[in-house]
Parts: C-alpha cells; structure tokens; sequence
C-alpha cells in the first residue's frame, strides 16, 4: 500500500498523467477475473489506451494519444511490476516508449509475485483499488473506472477495510455549506428537487478534485445536481474564466434530452449567496487545464 501510495506522478506538458493507477486498475481487474498477473503489451495496448483518454486529462496530438498505454507499462515502478521482452530480458525504464517497439519486441509485464501473493487476498485488492481511485479521481470517476475495468469493489471488500490512513480526510460538512451557499440549486440548470424536506440529486463538486489537492471551500466548489457533476468530473462540462459554462467539442448526443446539454454553452452559473465567495478562477483554471475535453481523439 505504501509503494502504491509513492507512485511517481508523471507530468505532460503541466497535466497531471494518471497513467499508472489506470494501468494498475487495468490490471486489478483482470486479476480478479482470471487470476493472472501477467500482460502481454499486445493485449494491454488498446484497454489502457482508452481508459487514459476517456479518464485522464485532454491531449492535444493524436499520434501521442495512441502511444500513452505504452508509457505506464514502461515506467511503471520496479517495485511493483516486471518487464521483458519475447527473449526473456528485462526492458528497463529507458526503453524506448513507442508502441510499436513494444509490439515487435513482445514486451510482457507481470505484477511482481509477492504483490499478487497480497492481492489474492480480495479485501488487500479492493484496497488497493480504492486507494488509487481515492488519490486520483473523484467519485464519480471512480465508479465508472471499475465498470470499465470489471472491479465490483463491494463484493471484494469484506469487511469493509479502513483507509483512514491513505486518503485525506474531508472537511465535516463542507457538502452541506455548498448546498446552503447555492440555495440547494443546481448552478448550471437550477434543478432543486426535493422529496418531502430533503434535496434530491444536489451534491457539493469541487472543482480541482479533492484527490487533487483542492480545498474543502466555498472558493473552490459549486452545487450541481447529480447530472451535471457527472459530466463536470468526466469534462465535458467545464467554466470559463467569468463562469460561464463550457461543453467540450467532443460530447455528441442526439436525443433531446442529450441536446439539452448542448444549449448551457455561454449561460452563467447561478450566482451564489450575497457574501460568500464565488469560485476562485485559479481553481477553474486547473479544471480547465486537467479534465475539461477542450481537444483531443480517441486512441483508435
């Protein structure tokens, strides 16, 4: 857990590079299923490819974005991972990165044999899972990470495992101070839902994740119904420096309903509450930069 916790965060250009917990979950996954930890490049290429794209942070060129499975697999910590090529020997950390040198090479990696002998124990594995998601993404990334990757954690983790010690704690009451300063509204639609008393489907979003080093403070948090906090955590959703709301060029939808999402470009959030502070732009600015899909392709 703690060779876990210490990944080296690798950067791109100023964007974080959640390469290796994907690849890692990637690999979790298939543990679970079948029991091993071994995986060939050829096999691993394309499922890590797309889950970097769909989870990580927007990358400008396509040709990168069809090589980014091959940067996890090669330097991802020796601690934890084994590769080699078809002849059996190691490929270290400098190997070269391109994908194609991996495929003609045969490049196999393998979980090291004392961390699967630690994961076959399902309750360490769905640890494991959840401190990377918890270090990582938000909540509701996690969730669709492991539909993804085919990790149901509620059926691994029993008991339930504390994780207290690997993930920084939330500020006590910090959801309910957004919903208050929005006036239990939705700020990109105003959807305020109740059942008797009780608001429905509005939650406090951060905008630079919590997992991400952001603030429990009204500076850096909105209210948004379940909706749209899904789609500002995935980035198709997104602000702009005078919070206006953004929709990512690349979200299609062609039902109603979908289009609707489309016709919040331009609008402004609601505003909040006289005297309490509007969402500082520094924070709209790593959004911007680190999950908002202004650009990019999918890995083919």
């Amino acid at each position: 857990m703690e060779r876990l916790s210490g990944l080296r965060r690798a950067q791109i250009g100023g964007h974080r590079a959640p390469h290796k917990p994907l690849l890692l979950l990637w690999l979790f996954g298939r543990f679970a299923a079948t029991g091993s930890a071994l995986a060939p490049y050829a096999e691993a290429a394309d499922p890590v490819s797309w889950l970097i794209n769909d989870f990580g942070p927007p990358v400008a060129s396509p040709a990168l974005e069809r090589q980014r499975a091959a940067m996890p697999f090669v330097h991802l910590e020796r601690e934890l991972w084994e590769l080699r090529d078809h002849s059996g020997h190691d490929i270290g950390p400098d190997a070269a990165e391109r994908t194609r040198w991996l495929l003609d090479h045969g490049a196999v990696g393998q979980l090291r044999p004392e961390v699967t002998a630690l994961l076959a124990d399902s309750t360490t594995l769905a640890a494991a899972a959840r401190l990377l998601l918890d270090q990582h993404f938000t909540p509701v990334l996690s969730e669709m990470i492991c539909a993804a990757v085919g990790l149901d954690l509620a059926i691994l983790e029993v008991p339930q495992i504390s994780r207290a010690s690997v993930r920084r704690p939330r500020a006590p009451g910090f959801a309910e101070q957004v919903l208050r300063a929005y006036a239990y509204r939705c700020a990109m639609c105003g959807f305020d839902g109740r059942l008797g008393r009780n608001p429905v489907a509005i939650e406090g979003a951060h905008v630079r994740w919590h997992s991400q080093d952001g603030p429990d403070d009204l500076a850096n948090a909105i209210a948004l119904c379940s909706l749209h906090h899904a789609l500002f955590d995935c980035g198709v959703l997104g602000l702009s420096p005078d919070l206006r709301i953004t929709v990512s060029p690349l979200y299609v939808a062609t039902s109603q309903a979908g289009r609707a999402i489309d016709a919040l470009a331009g609008q402004p959030l609601l505003n909040i509450r006289p005297g309490q502070p509007s969402v500082d732009v520094i924070y709209v600015t790593w959004h911007t930069i680190q999950v908002f899909k202004s650009h990019g392709h999918r890995a083919a």
